[in-house]
């Protein structure tokens, strides 16, 4: 392809941070070409130099960051081909929002909250063409319909925190639109969603690329997902092009030991082995034709003897409006009428959308959701109606693995303090050299250097900091964990390595796990036995591998069909 008729052509971008003997090279040495109506795909881990690209594109590099004088990035429109390194900012602004849109990665974060969907679309339209605020109106729920958003009217008064994932998503993918850009960058804007909703998103994407003849950058770390959507995959590992060519040519034959790599850390449906791949696997010393022993087959753990866990016709409703004596008006049925069993020993993967009342089920265990009725056993004892006083006891025994680490962490606590307080505060009969024996001990169970002790939660990356949150949960010895979308935001190959590190800690301890996810084949992985949810209820219960080969809901064969499979 000529770089003349590439709507974005991109040479020799190189990316560093810091001077001298100090310098950082972020990205080395970066070129592509991309056409209108064409989806290319950048793949990598995090900190592999992807996002770097887009926001170099953008404009949006942060201060210290150092561009070679040798780099170009050459954005062609209708009248003339400018180099994005060397123009003004008041001209890059010209061309921010109308000429070239981005879609960011976490849309609560990059959507206003105190301002309505709506508004945040139809000010860009006045801004960038100058509409009427009527005229903006009436285009913003012309593409709110366009991206299949329902009740337009509604939601375009809608404020962000009033959306499910899906939806502020599509909200972004909007507001990208709004102006009809020539360019969309695409920064990870599937991650964590329901495989469900992603499929949509990704088939929109596609649909609306081809339809507006747009060219399209889409940064992902899931080769999976980038073979549903790209026309060109580039694979970035450490700030360096690994490969780059067709969909075919990279996906069926990688030329990179670590393309290999990332294909082959993802749970697959078709295999149970007993411990998944790793980059490191392929990555040192290791050539692209080789691979790694394959593992024996993992087998799944018949449920057997009494229950530990046992939930009885489960109810959490959340009051919905109360009337003038402080009476609910109405209740939202968040989880109605489960039942389930989880034997000692084995893992139970509950799965479903978002919304559906999985995550709820985890934190009514635990007393962090109102149980509005029904009955939770643990060791053939009642706790789902105890008061919090009462519960105390049962905290050494039950523990909760968060989705968002970095959320659940305090930032103003280094790695010891957080470990230090769990045990403090409920095993008050340890000594201080007990205590910090304990933790040192569980550092190493979970990869982590004595090192870290010292450093607080910014200093990590998401993998550590997900093993932090593992260590705090066995600090205290459990006998049960909950496993809240524990991997849900990870790279494909962190997922891989704290996916492998559940298993054998569970090994090693005896736990038992309750494996919460919308990702269903990381739940058929992790899992003896698969819960379904939909909308607050059971829609299917049963083995693993008999609920993937054989489902009997028409629901979950959804979920399997919208896996995204390269």
């Amino acid at each position: 392809m000529s770089s003349e008729k590439a709507l974005l052509s991109i040479k020799n971008l190189q990316i560093a941070f810091g001077s001298g003997a100090t310098q950082q090279v972020a990205l080395q040495n970066l070129s592509f070409d991309l056409k209108s109506g064409e989806v290319l795909g950048i793949v990598g881990e995090s900190g592999s130099g992807k996002s770097l690209t887009s926001l170099a594109i953008m404009g949006l590099l942060p201060k210290g960051a150092r561009v070679s004088e040798q780099s170009s990035i050459l954005f062609r429109t209708a009248d003339q081909t400018v180099d994005l390194l060397r123009v003004s900012e008041e001209k890059r602004r010209s061309f921010r929002g109308k000429r070239m849109a981005m879609i960011f990665q976490e849309p609560m974060t990059s959507l206003n909250p105190v301002m309505t969907c709506g508004e945040q679309v139809a000010e860009s339209l006045v801004h960038h063409l100058k509409t009427t605020a009527r005229e903006g109106r009436i285009r913003t729920l012309d593409l709110f319909r366009e991206v299949d958003l329902p009740r337009v009217e509604e939601l375009y008064d809608s404020y962000p925190h009033q959306l499910s994932g899906g939806q502020k998503q599509r909200v972004m993918i909007a507001l990208a639109l709004a102006c009809d850009p020539d360019l969309i960058i695409a920064d990870e804007p599937t991650t964590a969603l329901d495989v469900t909703v992603q499929k949509r998103v990704l088939e929109l994407l596609k649909q609306l690329c081809r339809k507006r003849g747009v060219g399209m950058v889409f940064i992902t770390h899931d080769l999976g997902v980038v073979s549903a959507i790209a026309d060109q995959i580039l694979v970035l590992y450490r700030g360096v092009v690994q490969e780059i060519g067709s969909k075919t040519q990279v996906l069926e034959s990688p030329k990179s030991s670590y393309t290999a790599a990332l294909l082959a850390c993802r749970p697959r449906l078709d295999a149970h082995p007993h411990r998944l791949a790793v980059v490191s696997d392929f990555t040192e010393g290791m050539t692209s034709d080789e691979k790694p022993v394959a593992t024996a087959e993992r087998v799944d753990q018949p449920a057997h003897g009494s229950p530990l866990i046992e939930l009885k016709d489960l109810r959490v409703w959340y009051p919905q409006g109360r009337d003038w004596r402080g009476k609910p008006k109405a209740y939202m049925h968040a989880v109605d009428g489960v039942s389930f069993s989880i034997y000692r020993g084995e893992t139970l993967g509950l799965v479903g959308e978002s919304g559906c009342g999985k995550s709820t089920i985890g934190r009514a265990i635990v007393k962090l959701a109102p149980v509005h009725s029904g009955s939770i056993f643990y060791e053939k004892g009642e706790i789902g109606q105890m008061r919090l006083s009462e519960f105390a006891p049962y905290r050494k025994s039950i523990q909760l693995i968060f989705q968002d680490p970095y959320a659940s962490l305090n930032p103003r606590f280094s790695l010891q303090e957080t470990l230090d307080e769990v045990l403090r505060m409920h095993l008050k009969n340890l000594s201080r050299p007990e205590r910090l024996s304990r933790i040192s001990a569980i550092l190493s169970k979970v990869g982590l250097p004595q090192s870290a002790l010292a450093k607080y939660p910014h200093e990590f990356s998401g993998g550590q900091r997900q093993r932090i949150s593992i260590a705090r949960a066995l600090v205290m010895e459990p006998e049960f964990i909950i496993c809240d979308e524990s991997v849900s935001a990870l790279d494909v190959s962190v997922q891989a390595q704290v996916l492998n590190l559940l298993n054998d800690l569970k090994e090693e301890f005896g736990l038992t796990y309750l494996f919460i996810s919308h990702d269903l084949s990381v739940v058929k992985y992790m899992s003896d036995r698969l819960v379904v949810m939909r909308k607050g209820q059971i829609e299917e219960i049963g083995e693993s591998e008999a609920v993937y080969k054989d489902p009997k809901s028409e629901y979950t064969r959804g979920l399997i069909d919208a896996i995204p499979e390269i």
